[in-house]
C-alpha cells in the first residue's frame, strides 16, 4: 500500500519569512543584476549544515547577505510572488509570510510604501494562485522596543481579514537578545486593532522564555515553541490555552537546536494537545520546504496519514484566515484522508531530505 502525496494534502503555512523564502535561482539572478557576490552556500544546492558550523550567527550572517540584494520594487515584489506560486505546489491554501519592512525601506522610499509593495503583491499573487495569503508584521528583537510600536502602528492601519492585509504582529530574530516584557506595549497596540500575537519563542532558549513571552505577549501562536516540550506543565498549559505551534523541524536542525529531526519533539506536543502547524521558515538557508516538513513527520517520526491530516487541520485552524475559508479547507483535508491511498508510493521527498 502507497501513501498519500503530500503535496496534495490541503493545509496552511503558517511560518515562513519573507527573504528566506526566496529561490536560490533569484537570489543568484539579483545579486548578478547587481554585482553582488553571496556567500556559496546559500547557492551549492547543498542543503545540509555541517554539525560543527550549526548555529544562529552562521544562520544571521547568510540571511543578511540574502536580504541585501533586494533592493527595489521589482525585487520585492517577485520574491513574494515566487513564494506564493512555490506553497500553492505543495498544495498551502493558506499562507501567512512574515515581514519586517525595516530592512527594505531604505531602498522604497520608507516603512510605508515597503508594506504597502507586500500587500499589494500578496493580493494579486494570492488571485493568480488560489492561496489565501495573509501578511505578518514582525518587529526585530535586534531593535528597540519602540521601533516595535512603530511598526506595531504602521500594522494596525493596514489590519484586516480580507485579502493581502496584515493579520497579525510578531517578534522575531535571536530569542537571546532584548527585553521580552519590553516588547508588551507594541503588542498592546496590535491587539487594540484585533491583530493576534505571533512572536517567536522557544527555539533558542527553554520553557522560561517560552513563559515569558506568553506572560507578556499573549500570543495566539508561538513561532517554533518546541523547547516547551521540556517541561510537561507547560505544554498542558499550551494546551488548554490552544496556542499553536508553529514546529519547523529543518530550522531546528541547521540551528542546532537539536542534532537530529528525529530529536525535535514533534510527538510529545501532539501527545499533550498542543496544536502543532509545521513550517518552512527559511527554505532558501534550511533546504527544506513545507511538504519536506511533512515528510519527516511521516518518515521519521513515524506518523500515519491519519496523523499527518490532524497536523494540516491544526495548521488551517491555527490560520487567521475567515472561518468560511477554513471550514472549507477543513472538508478538503478530510477528502483527502478518504480517498483511497494509492497502490504504489506517492512521488514524494526522499526519506534522506525529510530528515534534515
Amino acid at each position: 500500500m502507497g501513501m498519500r502525496d503530500l503535496a496534495t494534502l490541503p493545509k496552511a503555512h503558517l511560518h515562513l519569512h519573507f527573504t528566506g523564502s526566496m529561490r536560490p535561482t533569484t537570489l543568484a539572478d539579483l545579486a548578478a543584476a547587481q554585482g553582488l557576490r553571496v556567500p556559496s552556500a546559500l547557492l551549492d544546492g547543498v542543503p545540509d549544515v555541517p554539525a560543527d558550523v550549526r548555529g544562529w550567527f552562521r544562520f544571521q550572517r547568510l540571511y543578511e547577505s540574502a536580504r541585501a540584494v533586494v533592493r527595489s520594487e521589482g525585487a520585492m515584489r517577485r520574491v513574494l510572488r515566487e513564494a506564493v506560486a512555490d506553497d500553492a505546489a505543495e498544495g498551502s491554501r493558506r499562507l501567512e509570510i512574515q515581514v519586517d519592512p525595516t530592512s527594505y525601506a531604505p531602498h522604497v522610499g520608507g516603512l510605508v510604501p515597503a508594506l504597502e509593495i507586500v500587500l499589494d503583491e500578496a493580493r494579486l499573487a494570492g488571485e493568480a494562485t488560489g492561496v489565501s495569503v495573509g501578511v505578518v508584521v514582525a518587529s526585530s528583537r535586534m531593535r528597540h522596543p519602540l521601533e516595535a510600536r512603530t511598526l506595531a502602528r504602521l500594522a494596525a492601519r493596514h489590519a484586516g481579514d480580507g485579502p493581502g492585509a496584515v493579520v497579525a504582529f510578531g517578534l522575531s530574530n535571536d530569542e537571546r537578545r532584548g527585553d521580552t516584557a519590553e516588547f508588551a506595549s507594541a503588542f498592546a497596540i496590535a491587539a487594540r486593532a484585533g491583530l493576534p500575537g505571533v512572536p517567536h519563542g522557544g527555539e533558542l532558549l527553554g520553557p522560561e522564555h517560552v513563559r515569558d513571552v506568553v506572560t507578556h505577549l499573549r500570543p495566539r501562536r508561538l513561532g517554533h515553541g518546541v523547547r516547551a516540550a521540556e517541561d510537561p506543565a507547560l505544554l498542558d498549559e499550551l494546551a488548554r490555552a490552544g496556542i499553536a505551534c508553529e514546529v519547523c523541524p529543518a530550522s531546528n536542525v541547521s540551528l542546532g537546536v537539536f542534532r537530529e529531526s528525529r530529536h525535535v519533539p514533534l510527538r510529545a506536543l501532539i501527545d499533550a494537545g498542543v496544536p502543532v502547524a509545521l513550517g518552512a521558515d527559511d527554505p532558501l538557508l534550511f533546504g527544506s520546504r513545507l511538504v519536506q516538513q511533512y515528510a519527516a513527520a511521516r518518515v521519521v517520526h513515524g506518523l500515519d496519514d491519519a496523523a499527518i491530516a490532524a497536523l494540516a487541520r491544526d495548521s488551517i485552524g491555527a490560520s487567521l484566515a475567515p472561518e468560511t475559508d477554513r471550514r472549507r479547507w477543513l472538508t478538503e483535508v478530510d477528502a483527502w484522508l478518504a480517498a483511497p491511498a494509492p497502490t504504489a508510493p506517492a512521488d514524494a521527498p526522499a526519506a534522506g531530505a525529510a530528515a534534515r
